[in-house]
């Protein structure tokens, strides 16, 4: 089964992850990082098939997709 590893120290909150899930997984937390960001998060990684288009498009580099 795939799994998502979010960095939530390099992630920004850009949000560009949210919007390139085909099965919207991946979305944005209301806690705030140590750098005063709201960061990505993946709740229900049970439905995530590994295509790896948020770790693609990710501009911090802060998503890794163990598949």
């Amino acid at each position: 089964m795939p799994k998502i590893e979010i960095d939530v120290v390099r992630c920004k909150g850009c949000g560009l992850c949210t919007t390139v899930c085909p099965h919207k997984i991946v979305a944005m937390s209301e806690t705030i990082n140590s750098m005063g960001y709201h960061t990505a998060l993946a709740p229900d990684q049970g439905k995530c098939t590994g295509c790896s288009f948020c770790a693609q498009i990710c501009p911090d580099a802060a998503i890794i997709v163990f598949k």
